[in-house]
């Protein structure tokens, strides 16, 4: 598939002439068939190289920019000031569950179980603190940024390598994740760590048996993190058969053939969790949107990866696409043009295969489905996106002009930075301390919708009744099982009943948030029943959406006299 920057070990029968890009051709880009000379052909015209394609070294300005991003990139990896939200809550509450329970618990969540089982394992060692969950997701981001100069230097030579870890390292989207309790930062580990292995199978005629089964367990260890792997790693099996199917050199086949069994060797780490797998698919879902056009499941995507929702998002995840099209169409022709193949450029065709077909994949399944499409899901194909940004960069070939894109967009990225340092995700701990603050002990609190149970019960106080509308169950944990059902069954007038029957003379606190998605109106009910029964109520929190991502508003009925 690809090739280190040195030569190396090559796949039997392939050239291993430059093309201008620092990196060698490889089975990807080489033709597929090399049709008789008749004549002396006159040697075409080459794009002018950069610096370090001639003389073997990065440009002074290039490093500093990139080690100056990698440093910063370090640093925020493990900065926020946001407590967790309902999704980190709910990680947490999950896999402090004893190990052989988190897979029964799972199967009300939708998810695989390899993230939960590490997050459980890291908390037994270090807690279970808004800082040390996330360390986790920290950990792991550090790590794709040495896998991405790897992967860079293999498919562009060492200036492509700075460049790529540069804007891996001030991505916001990376940045987000890396300091949010989830799987993500673990799929972008796992996505260049199988790329690089995928790399090593097709370009060595004898790959070794170590690097096979590295390659299975990485496409198995995906499969088990996040269930978007499905459609990546179908794209890559798609792109192995086509090329096999085209490619008539016996060596180029076998090592095709034995990736193609490789990464399909990985499903055999997946077939335990196949039941858990079929029933969360029938009963769990995505209850909080609907399914999403093609258009608008990349303009989501393209904003993700810009840095979500600060103001600049959309123009940050705009350039991307522009960058990344230039790496895919753009040939440097001068200093001063490039040119637009709509042919492709060989160097990052399998890339941007890759990248189309797993969403292609994703978004196909998804209508069928009527599920919906979360921006977080492309942290699969994230990676090979950057990369991509960085061939963009690395076609201008003027070294002034390279050096002011790329110090530009990493400026651009570090808005979205900013965001995620400063940005509160939930408010929950606000809402928690107005409860610790005018509560007392055996008083009850209800929220609503049991959604803001998980983080915003985090830091409450133990002594009180906590549970959540409309199951009254323990707030720690949704069941996602049918959920839209259930919503639409419930009662606010007999959980108001049985909540104030539950409280006697206790105090009621209602946390509580209108118009979630399945329980429209309900919450705005049961406060009116709430207020009936215990008139006087008082607001301590009131939601601010505006400067919370997870808002939501605290009422106080009093005890009954």
């Amino acid at each position: 598939m690809l090739s280190d920057g040195s030569g190396g070990q090559g796949t039997q029968g392939l050239a291993h002439s430059t093309d201008g890009s620092g990196a060698d051709p490889t089975i990807w880009s080489r033709p597929l068939t090399s049709p008789p000379v008749t004549e002396t052909p006159r040697p075409p015209a080459r794009a002018p190289e950069p610096e370090s394609a001639r003389n073997g070294r990065v440009p002074l300005e290039i490093m500093v920019i990139s080690l100056g991003a990698v440093a910063l990139g370090v640093v925020l990896r493990f900065v926020t000031r946001s407590p967790l939200w309902l999704d980190e809550a709910l990680s947490v509450n999950i896999a402090k569950l004893p190990l052989g329970d988190i897979a029964a618990a799972l199967r009300q969540d939708g998810h695989p179980p390899l993230y939960y089982g590490l997050l459980h394992e890291w908390m037994t060692v270090f807690g279970s603190s808004d800082g040390a969950v996330r360390a986790l997701s920290g950990v792991f981001a550090l790590l794709t940024l040495p896998l991405m100069w790897l992967v860079g230097r293999r498919r562009g030579g060492s200036l492509l390598a700075w460049v790529a870890v540069a804007v891996l390292a001030l991505s916001p989207f990376g940045l987000r994740y890396a300091t949010e309790t989830r799987m993500y930062s673990i799929v972008m580990v796992l996505v260049l760590a199988g790329y690089l292995l995928l790399d090593d199978v097709v370009r060595r005629a004898k790959p070794g048996v170590l690097v096979l089964v590295g390659l299975a367990t990485v496409s198995g260890a995906l499969l088990l993190t996040h269930y978007w792997s499905i459609w990546l790693l179908g794209a890559i099996e798609v792109m192995l058969a086509w090329r096999w199917w085209r490619d008539h050199e016996p060596a180029a086949r076998r090592c095709l053939a034995r990736a193609f069994v490789a990464v399909a060797a990985g499903g055999l780490f997946f077939l335990p969790w196949v039941p858990s797998f079929l029933y969360q698919s029938v009963h769990t879902g995505t209850p909080w949107a609907g399914a999403q056009r093609p258009g608008s499941v990349l303009a989501v995507t393209l904003a993700e990866f810009g840095g979500g929702g600060f103001r600049d998002a959309e123009f940050v995840g705009g350039l991307i696409l522009v960058l990344s099209l230039l790496a895919l169409f753009g040939r440097a022709v001068s200093r001063r043009h490039i040119d637009l193949d709509l042919g492709t450029q060989p160097q990052f065709r399998f890339e941007a295969v890759v990248i189309g077909l797993t969403l292609g994949f994703g978004i196909a399944v998804a209508a069928a489905a009527g599920s919906a499409f979360a921006g977080r899901y492309a942290s699969v194909i994230f990676p090979l996106v950057m990369l991509l940004v960085a061939g963009g960069i690395t076609r201008l070939v003027d070294r002034r002009a390279r050096a002011i894109v790329l110090a530009a967009f990493l400026s651009l990225c570090l808005l979205g930075a900013y965001k995620n340092v400063t940005y509160q995700r939930s408010q929950g701990r606000v809402a928690a301390q107005a409860v610790n603050a005018a509560a007392a002990p055996g008083d009850i609190v209800v929220f609503c919708p049991d959604q803001l149970g998980p983080a915003f019960s985090r830091s409450m106080r133990t002594d009180l009744d906590r549970v959540v509308y409309p199951s009254l169950a323990p707030p720690e944990r949704v069941d996602w099982v049918d959920y839209a059902q259930r919503n639409a069954a419930a009662s606010p007038a007999a959980v108001a009943t049985e909540l104030l029957t539950r409280a006697g003379g206790h105090q009621v606190f209602l946390v509580w948030q209108p118009s979630y998605r399945t329980l429209e109106g309900q919450c705005e009910a049961l406060f009116d029943a709430l207020s009936v029964a215990r008139p006087g109520s008082s607001t301590l929190v009131t939601a601010s959406g505006a400067t919370y991502y997870e808002p939501g508003s605290v009422t106080r009925f009093p005890a009954r006299s």
